[in-house]
């Protein structure tokens, strides 16, 4: 899956200089997140002086503050849309890689149960996959790298939280708090969701095979067989859609508190009018960017256990060939994992 891209010379543009230039891109995207943060400070300012002071902002002010908005908005938009079109780029090549790499070996694999399925759709949602969790890994990153000294820096504004007192640098603490317990909630609520997501893949793959099986042949894919096959999808499912029930129940209910974290935390500073609305804004911002990379895996949970499942399909897939390389023997079949 990584070596056919990463540690093959055909592919070193792509794997490593393309690597390299969506890491950059990205940060620089992270950089244009953090003058709108600045920008959305001065803006609310400007408009709690407006509306403070009748006639101390004039007409020409005000539309000079959205035009440096719009400016900068444009600039992101258009690196964000040429940044995900080279992306998908990027990630098909790393599919073709992997593609090219199992047909080279398909005489070695052929005979595992559903091989088909794991050269063409798996590598396809590997991929796919790849590309959403690997975006969003890099920007969560980047953006704590740019967003956490801000937020240290504006913490000095808060002057206490709530039931606690004075505490240095408090909102950065705060973060980190609200996205490490929602993440060891979320690991505990969904830690069967993984094995459930595998075994789906293994009852849709026999079920699909028979199917496949049938077009040739009269003998195959008869009613009982198909219906006891289907049986044990439906019944896979309905297991798989109960654990999600819960697990989105924790999930929601957590995303949808962490909204007020900020302004709890900002309650006694709030009251005592120690900081301007800007600053509020600027806060409250740089807060919801910090808390929401903390809070990566809870976020990319439900796409993670996807990606379980199919690395350890891909993976078993893999270990035909490396057994084959090692000993130079090919091994017998093995059942669909």
């Amino acid at each position: 899956m990584f070596r056919s891209f990463f540690k093959n010379r055909q592919w070193f543009l792509w794997a490593w200089v393309g690597s390299v230039v969506i890491l950059w891109v990205t940060w620089y995207k992270v950089q244009l997140d953090v003058e709108i943060n600045e920008w959305f400070g001065s803006f609310y300012d400007t408009i709690q002086k407006a509306l403070s002071e009748p006639g101390s902002v004039t007409t020409e002010e005000y539309m000079a503050e959205l035009a440096t908005f719009f400016w900068i908005a444009a600039l992101y938009v258009a690196i964000a849309v040429v940044l995900d079109f080279f992306t998908k780029h990027f990630i098909f090549r790393w599919r073709t890689a992997m593609n090219n790499y199992y047909m080279s070996h398909w005489k070695l694999v052929r005979h595992i149960e559903g091989a088909s399925q794991r050269v063409q759709e798996d590598t396809m949602r590997f991929a796919r996959i790849m590309e959403s969790l690997g975006v969003s890994f890099m920007r969560s990153v980047m953006t704590l790298i740019a967003f956490l000294p801000l937020l240290w820096e504006l913490s000095k504004n808060v002057t206490e939280l709530p039931w606690i007192g004075p505490v240095e640098h408090s909102l950065v603490y705060v973060a980190i708090l609200s996205a490490a317990s929602g993440t060891v909630l979320l690991a505990i609520v969904g830690i069967r969701l993984p094995g459930l997501e595998f075994n789906n893949q293994k009852v849709e793959a026999a079920y699909r095979k028979e199917l496949v099986y049938g077009e040739d042949s009269e003998d195959r894919a008869d009613p009982p067989s198909v219906n006891e096959l289907f049986g044990h999808v439906r019944k896979n499912y309905f297991r798989l859609f109960f654990h999600y029930l819960y697990f989105d129940v924790a999930r929601w209910s957590y995303l949808q508190a962490t909204v007020l974290v900020p302004y709890v935390a900002l309650a006694p500073t709030i009251v005592s009018g120690a900081i301007t609305l800007g600053v509020m804004q600027q806060i409250v911002r740089a807060f919801n960017r910090v808390e929401s990379s903390f809070q990566y895996l809870v976020n990319a949970w439900t796409t993670i256990v996807e990606l379980i499942s199919v690395y350890k399909r891909l993976r078993a897939f893999e270990e035909h060939i490396w057994e084959h390389e090692r000993t130079g023997v090919t091994p017998d079949a093995m059942p669909a994992e």
